[in-house]
């Protein structure tokens, strides 16, 4: 389409060794329990093993019986059970239930507990409490990392982002690490590892003390760089609205693990349909990363050269069209049939869009990311609120506000959070302090002066009051600086120049020229710079946890850029948005590079609120 990008650009890595690796393991994992047997899978882990290891193979090794974990009594009659889960706390007790249960019922059976991708300490301590630890055999399987695509690996790991921004729990660290390690193992060694955040500087060092002293690996690198970046280092960029096409699909149909399912609006049938949404469907590839604007002129010219490769059948001999169905019609009718899914799934994002007033939300996102008309803005949020439109959609503006405001005015937080509560229910008050919290919706503090947190936090030195000094730090690190950033950084283009999506110029283009996403564009300056140098006040502003280290290549090899130096290995903690992958991939053509996205979760504004949502909420 209108993107044509340097051609020079290097090829990718092959990731498909990550699912045979995968497989096999759990192959042998379920041979360690011989004979017929009934597996019990987390529902989160479902359309993952669908992705590994289909029914068949399952089969194949002895897996007579496939159960869902709904944490209620079983009906199994198996005397062999294995239970394929996440290691959590609560599903360790369901299991410990039924072993005690059969035990008081006098019945015998072998049980078997395959945590993914690792087992925590405190599961095994719930079955020692629970009095089964002898009865139970238990086994990790280290699937770490999934292919969604030829450039996108995924954790898949939602529970990551809350886990560790908002509860402060550090447990998948060292997860994250162990999946750094599994590709530098591959794919490495890395000249240089880049990174930004507390908790990209954690699982850098993880990986580190993982990865033993001298362990170089003596073939060619496949990756040269990498750059590791903390989720709340930019949360403006998940909360805007999405407007290339993946993200819109994600935003409407919810991409889970590299799969949607379109409903009958969009199948023109009375069937849903489950097709994979990656570059082996060639008409998704194409549209993929474009502006929704540009879509509908893509797919009708599509068509229309569909239905002229249909017309060429017209006045051919019997050899030619011998020839014509066995080397090209079927090619043509798997292209027919994903550009109707396409054009339907863009009927469907249309009719939803414009019937939500998407333009009227689109224009309050991008004053209130230019600092333009913030009064009126507010009004549109509470009109929002108060028409009960979307709890997550109002959610966001809040939010949106919130940072590039660097905190609402004491009466506007008390007024726009007494609104939202009464239209939505007086439980959210909690998501309030969730949100608060994690520095996305917090109120200005009147004449809170850094000079005045300064001398606090001097006064909490001199009592050593750790605790509170760790408070203090964390309240200062709440001030977003999105302002100052933006015009550091140049996030936001000049305003009043005409910006032809046909043909971006930035990546600004997957906000409709608006924004350029803050996380893409630091990846953008680091790798010119080689480095942080000059970009000291950037960093200051993101609260630093900054490094640069350079890794197992030596200098002359790092400045030649050869293909794998121009790999870039880019890894989320906490989640990426597909419009962020857009962004790279539009950079990667620019600048000759080729990125490869590692994420814990792939997110969006939806995902990223609903994980701060209270509970009971």
């Amino acid at each position: 389409m209108a993107h044509t990008g340097r051609r020079d650009a290097p090829e990718l890595p092959d990731f498909s060794l990550l699912k045979r690796l995968a497989r096999d393991q759990l192959i042998y994992l379920l041979e360690q329990l011989p004979g017929k047997k009934d597996l019990f899978i987390d529902a989160d882990l479902m359309s993952l093993l669908d992705r590994i290891a289909n029914v068949t193979t399952l089969k194949q090794h002895e897996v007579d019986k496939l159960y869902k974990v709904e944490l209620k009594p079983i009906v199994s009659t198996s005397d062999q059970l294995c239970f394929l889960i996440r290691p959590r706390i609560q599903t360790v007790k369901w299991i410990a239930d039924i072993v005690n249960s059969d035990k008081a019922s006098g019945r015998f059976r072998r049980y078997k507990i395959i945590f993914t991708p690792q087992k925590f300490y405190a599961c095994e301590t719930v079955l020692e409490e629970q009095g089964v630890y002898g009865d139970v055999t238990t086994d990790e399987w280290a699937f770490y990392l999934l292919p969604l695509d030829d450039d996108i690996i995924s954790l898949e790991l939602p529970e990551f982002f809350r886990d560790n921004f908002l509860e402060g729990d550090q447990r998948w660290v060292t997860t994250a690490g162990s999946a750094l390690r599994l590709v530098y193992s591959l794919y490495g060694p890395f000249s240089k590892v880049y990174g930004i955040g507390r908790c990209a500087k954690m699982v850098y060092e993880s990986w580190r003390d993982q990865v033993e002293d001298g362990e170089q690996k003596a073939r060619q690198p496949e990756i040269g760089n990498v750059f590791l970046i903390d989720r709340d280092v930019d949360f403006v960029t998940p909360l805007c609205s999405q407007v290339v096409y993946e993200g819109l699909v994600d935003d409407i149909f919810r991409i889970k693990c590299g799969s949607v399912e379109f409903g009958p609006e969009v199948t023109s049938s009375d069937k849903s349909l489950k097709v994979m949404v990656n570059s082996q469907d060639k008409v998704f590839n194409e549209i993929r990363n474009e502006h929704f604007s540009n879509v509908f002129g893509f797919l009708s010219q599509k068509a229309r050269n569909l239905q002229t490769a249909y017309d060429k059948r017209r006045g051919m001999d019997i050899q030619q069209m011998k020839t014509f169905v066995s080397e090209e019609l079927k090619g043509l009718k798997q292209e027919h049939r994903l550009l109707s899914l396409h054009i339907g799934a863009s009927e469907c994002i249309m009719k939803k869009k414009t019937k939500q007033d998407f333009q009227e939300l689109l224009k309050t996102e991008h004053s209130l990311l230019e600092g333009f008309e913030v009064r009126e803005c507010i009004s549109f949020i509470e009109e929002h609120i108060n028409r009960q439109i979307s709890m997550i959609d109002s959610l966001r503006l809040l939010c949106l506000l919130s940072i590039t405001e660097n905190g609402l005015l004491p009466k506007d937080y008390r007024s726009l959070k007494a609104q939202y509560l009464q239209s939505y229910g007086i439980e959210h008050l909690l998501t309030f302090a969730n949100l608060k919290q994690i520095g996305l919706l917090v109120e200005q503090q009147p004449g809170e002066t850094l000079t005045v947190m300064e001398s606090k936090v001097g006064k909490l030195v001199n009592d050593k009051t750790a605790g509170k000094l760790t408070d203090a730090f964390s309240s200062l690190a709440k001030k977003s600086n999105f302002r100052a950033l933006s015009k550091r950084l140049v996030l936001i283009p000049k305003s009043g120049e005409e910006y032809d999506l046909r043909v971006p110029r930035d990546m600004a283009y997957i906000f409709s020229g608006a924004y350029i996403p803050l996380s893409c564009k630091l990846i953008e300056q680091v790798l010119e710079r080689d480095g942080w140098t000059g970009l000291e006040e950037v960093t200051r502003m993101l609260n630093g946890h900054e490094f640069a280290v350079t890794g197992g290549t030596n200098g002359t090899e790092a400045r030649i850029k050869t293909d794998p130096q121009r790999i870039i290995l880019v890894m989320f903690l906490g989640g990426c948005t597909y419009s962020e992958i857009s962004a790279l991939r539009f950079l990667g053509r620019e600048k000759g590079y080729k990125f490869i996205v590692l994420t814990t979760a792939i997110t969006n504004s939806a995902r990223l609120l609903e994980a701060l949502l209270d509970n009971h909420a």
